[in-house]
């Protein structure tokens, strides 16, 4: 039986935005402040085009990532960079995990 009255789990807080390992990947790349090219997130991801193209559409649908087009050298360019509200999400994704992982008895993160 379970108790109605404790909180609940951790699990609950997790954000299905990053379910992706590319999508959580993505932004973990992202600190404050911090704008990446497609090219250098595909190199630091490791990651093809198409994936990484699709990560960025869905986090940026999410609110959580600005991706800017430009050009450079007479080239199309893309530029990622995170919204507040994209490193909020993570930051709480991530103490969900920390909290799950400290519930296991497990060691901290």
């Amino acid at each position: 039986m379970t108790d109605s009255t404790a909180a609940p789990h951790p699990r609950t807080r997790l954000d299905d935005n990053f379910a992706s390992p590319i999508r959580f990947s993505l932004l973990a790349s992202l600190g404050d402040g911090i704008e990446l090219d497609f090219t250098t997130l595909r190199e630091i991801l490791q990651c093809g085009d198409s994936a990484l193209s699709k990560a960025i559409t869905h986090l940026q649908a999410a609110g959580y990532i600005v991706a800017r087009k430009g050009g450079l050298g007479g080239r199309p360019r893309t530029w990622v960079y995170s919204t507040p509200a994209g490193r909020a999400a993570f930051a709480g994704h991530l103490q969900a995990l920390r909290e799950i992982v400290a519930l296991g008895g497990g060691p901290a993160l």
